[in-house]
């Protein structure tokens, strides 16, 4: 009787001690479990600019907003970057812009006494570019044969009709905007969007300045052969400043800048494998110049057509939001 008994204890604390066992058991958290308080949650703040920071700008670009001249806010949209209306400034039909106007070529004119009136006679009169009346006679990119005869017609800007033009360059898309602001109705009109190649990054930041600069007065036209001097030397002037030179009109309070003389002007010109000297397009990178802007041939050669005789702007920002354009936009 008395082993029955402590056969009974013995299992009877055996099976309290099995109980015990498997309520810790289901009580205990395992180590690889870590509770983190609800709402908290540390990320390094590189992790987040790096995760976020495209997110957000690409949302900021879908509705950029510009502040106007008068300092109200003026709700945009990205310009077409395939939109082309500098041809309608050419158009001798129904389709030009209403800064233009169609003459027809008489060599005796109200407005010149003494002797036959010229291209270049039309052209100061009227305050447009001989260049811009060659290309309007010649129906083609030809800027320089003015040839004229009593009956043809051409193109000329609108004296009743005062403007200016703005150029907006933004750096981080290497691109520049082409305007014209009616100083009557106070509208801009978007004419044509160009690539450019901008200032070599240093430190990260661009060559090219930011800030407003108006065009200078000291334009150039280089062909072949043409000399003149850089950094101190006797160079063929195609080779550095392509077949156009616009001065850009910079004052700096500081010296963060070393390179004193912006301007826009032409890609560089280099011989061939033939030894022929043509335009250098191969390889462009969009950051290579030491501050000015750079253009394509065909693009720097119609810009400069239409802006020399006209007051004109250069906005140069690092992104496009941070424009402040003139007038408000008008789409024709």
């Amino acid at each position: 009787m008395k082993r029955l008994l402590i056969a009974l204890a013995v299992v009877l604390c055996g099976g309290i001690f099995l109980i015990s066992k498997m309520q810790t058991k289901e009580s205990e958290v395992p180590e690889e479990v870590q509770w983190v308080e609800p709402g908290v949650v540390e990320v390094a703040l590189d992790a987040l600019e790096e995760e976020t920071q495209p997110e957000r700008r690409s949302k900021e670009r879908e509705r950029p907003t510009v502040v106007a001249m008068d300092g109200s806010e003026e709700l945009l949209v990205f310009p077409d970057p395939d939109v082309d209306r500098v041809r309608r400034l050419f158009d001798l039909g129904n389709d030009q812009l209403p800064i233009v106007e169609t003459l027809v070529y008489h060599s005796q004119v109200p407005w010149l006494k003494g002797r036959p009136a010229w291209v270049a006679d039309y052209s100061a009169h009227f305050e447009t570019s001989r260049h811009f009346i060659a290309r309007s006679l010649n129906r083609s990119l030809n800027y320089f044969k003015q040839d004229v005869r009593d009956g043809d017609r051409f193109n000329v800007f609108r004296l009743e009709h005062p403007i200016r033009f703005y150029l907006l360059v933004d750096i981080s898309q290497s691109k520049l905007w082409f305007y014209y602001h009616d100083l009557t109705t106070d509208e801009r009109v978007l004419l044509k969007t160009y690539p450019v190649v901008l200032g070599k990054k240093r430190l990260g930041v661009s060559l090219t300045p930011v800030g407003k600069f108006p065009l200078g007065d000291r334009i150039a036209i280089y062909k072949p052969k043409t000399m003149g001097f850089f950094r101190g030397k006797k160079i063929e002037m195609i080779r550095v400043f392509g077949t156009r030179w616009i001065p850009i009109d910079v004052e700096f309070e500081d010296d963060s800048f070393p390179e004193r003389g912006y301007g826009i002007h032409g890609m560089p010109w280099q011989e061939n494998s033939e030894g022929i000297l043509e335009e250098d397009l191969k390889s462009v990178p969009r950051y290579a110049s030491d501050g000015c802007i750079r253009m394509r041939q065909k693009d720097i050669e119609e810009l400069f057509a239409i802006v020399i005789t006209k007051p004109t702007e250069v906005e140069v920002v690092q992104h496009f939001e941070q424009a402040h354009l003139p007038g408000v936009e008008k789409n024709l």
